[in-house]
């Protein structure tokens, strides 16, 4: 006997049967016992969700005979009776599918109408099921609406669509619509077990997970992977032969992704990142499974009692990484997940693509939050560290060379000729001969503007209410505002990246509940006063001013002036 696959050999024959859609069963169930019927049903829902399995159930209900012949109408089909064997075996005279997909045309669904005109020969319902209607040409459509708004009494359509979108209005409006949803994953996981169960094959849970989340949301795409992973196994299914042929990232990659980020360490990033490329792992893959600990984290983050309700195994990891990466740079982390998976077929090199979209983070990532790349080995960084000067911040000074210096006093008073302690002299060194110029980067050009001005203390005030985060807060940081009137203003980005109707959307509708009724119009040019400059140049004040308060402090210029000490460049830290 031929091997029959377990989605044919599980697809249900009634209605308790069916698992994920109780929306659905409910209604019709209530209508098939009041006798409450509609002559045109659509059913809607993506693919493997059940649409042909329940216009089937339900021409079994229309046309059920029960099992000593004498039934009607019912909720519960027996099963049995000569009119459901026929119905489940495809040959019911009285019910037929059509598939839209190959028969689209006009003539198609005038050969099908003309069957309408004679009565059922064996059921009690004829029932013409056409599958994928949305493929059906307008003309077709137009054949179709007489008959399908006032169909004889002893008709019922079925019409099933994976896009009701492309479904005319004309013909939505004659039928009763059902949207089929997509499985929970713990649905799938639990039909997988009981489906494993009754077939006795072993299966490891976290490979029934693996599949059921691999199916997205299609309980015959589940069993199908099933079938495959059973022919992969040799009859066994565990996790590492299933993550192998799903091409999966262990979770431990994808949390050692997410730690480097929060660290901000480029190069374990790129590390990891060739390590999948070496391992032969899916990039979306990584993408994918990297937004859903994203979205877990973001839970932890606003709802900390979260972390006591899960059974997860890497729960622990997950509150660790939630605790170390800034709520702020979760969302962006998570909104640059998702967006790079589109550009996945975009790149020549999907694994390249990959590297791009996380060190993307880092570009946006704030500097004191970054890896301090370029310190000097820790021989050459011993520094002694003294109190803070008057209100100056924290700072490091090189100790006294040996050679320059044989015994090290703190004070700042030696002994005179006298005997007596006689204050030093200190001399005011210009700043730039008593140390190296810190390396800093460059600001872009600011040209201070009046607009410019107007847009900083706005987009302040919308980062300070949170009302833009991410992506979108990064539109208003980087964007310059050229003009403005009563019901328009005109921004300009120098970043393509940026400029995404999502964001500028969401930037619109933050604007207009601060107040401000306006449309964005947004360019792409050169920026030369926007917030991100602002605030860049007044840091780059206060730094200045905090290095020469630091240079010019006497016993700063002591220690530089009696023992040869410098100031390391760099170690001048502003304190927020």
């Amino acid at each position: 006997m031929s091997y029959l696959v377990l989605a044919r050999k599980y697809r249900p024959r009634n209605f308790t049967e069916m698992v994920g859609q109780e929306h659905v069963v409910q209604a019709l169930t209530n209508a098939l016992v009041q006798q409450r019927l509609h002559h045109a049903y659509l059913f809607t829902g993506t693919r493997g969700v059940g649409k042909t399995t329940v216009s089937r159930i339900l021409a079994k209900s229309l046309n059920c005979q029960g099992t000593d012949g004498q039934g009607g109408i019912t909720a519960e089909p027996c099963g049995v009776c000569q009119a459901c064997r026929d119905i489940d075996s495809g040959r019911f005279v009285d019910y037929t599918e059509l598939d839209a997909a190959s028969n689209r045309g006009v003539d198609e669904v005038q050969s099908l109408l003309e069957q309408a005109v004679y009565k059922p020969v064996q059921g009690r319902f004829k029932v013409f099921m056409i599958d994928e209607v949305h493929m059906l040409t307008n003309t077709a459509f137009n054949a179709m609406l007489k008959t399908l708004e006032e169909p004889p009494e002893y008709l019922k359509f079925v019409l099933a669509t994976t896009d009701p979108q492309k479904v005319p209005v004309t013909v939505l409006s004659r039928c009763l619509q059902f949207n089929l949803r997509p499985m929970a994953p713990e649905t799938v996981f639990e039909h997988l077990t009981k489906v494993l169960a009754q077939e006795n094959l072993p299966a490891e849970p976290m490979a029934l997970k693996l599949l059921a989340r691999a199916a997205r949301g299609s309980m015959r795409d589940a069993l199908s992977l099933a079938d495959q992973a059973i022919a992969f196994g040799s009859g066994q299914l565990q996790e590492a032969t299933v993550r192998l042929m799903l091409g999966s990232v262990d979770r431990s990659h994808v949390m050692g992704l997410i730690d480097a980020l929060a660290r901000g360490d480029g190069a374990a990033v790129v590390a990891i990142s060739e390590g999948l490329r070496l391992n032969g792992l899916s990039a979306a893959s990584a993408l994918e499974d990297m937004s859903m600990v994203l979205q877990r984290m973001a839970v932890l983050q606003a709802v900390p009692n979260a972390a006591s309700n899960s059974d997860d195994p890497d729960q622990t990891d997950m509150l660790r990484l939630s605790q170390a990466m800034p709520a702020d740079e979760t969302q962006l982390l998570y909104s640059l997940c998702l967006h790079g998976r589109t550009e996945l077929g975009l790149a020549p090199d999907e694994y390249a693509a990959l590297t791009m979209v996380l060190l993307r983070l880092l570009a946006f990532k704030p500097k004191a939050h970054q890896v301090q790349q370029d310190q000097a080995p820790a021989a050459q960084k011993k520094t002694l560290t003294t109190a803070p000067l008057s209100s100056a911040p924290a700072q490091a000074v090189s100790p006294p060379e040996p050679e320059r210096s044989a015994v090290y006093k703190p004070a700042i008073e030696m002994p005179g000729s006298d005997g007596s302690m006689a204050p030093i002299q200190v001399k005011n060194l210009p700043v730039r001969q008593a140390s190296e110029p810190s390396e800093r980067t460059a600001p872009k050009v600011l040209v201070v503007t009046e607009e410019g001005y107007f847009w900083t203390q706005t987009v302040r005030q919308l980062v300070a209410s949170e009302a833009v985060t991410a992506l979108v807060r990064e539109l208003a940081l980087q964007s310059q505002l050229i003009a403005r009137d009563t019901d328009q203003w005109h921004l300009r980005i120098d970043s393509e990246s940026l400029n995404q109707g999502s964001s500028r959307e969401r930037l619109q509708a933050a604007l207009n509940a601060a107040g401000f009724a306006v449309k964005l119009v947004v360019e792409i040019g050169k920026v030369t006063d926007s917030p991100a400059q602002r605030n860049a140049a007044d840091l780059a004040e206060k730094q200045k001013a905090a290095e020469d308060l630091i240079h010019s402090d006497p016993m700063v210029q002591a220690m530089v002036q009696n023992f040869g000490a410098k100031i390391v460049p760099g170690t001048i830290k502003l304190i927020s």
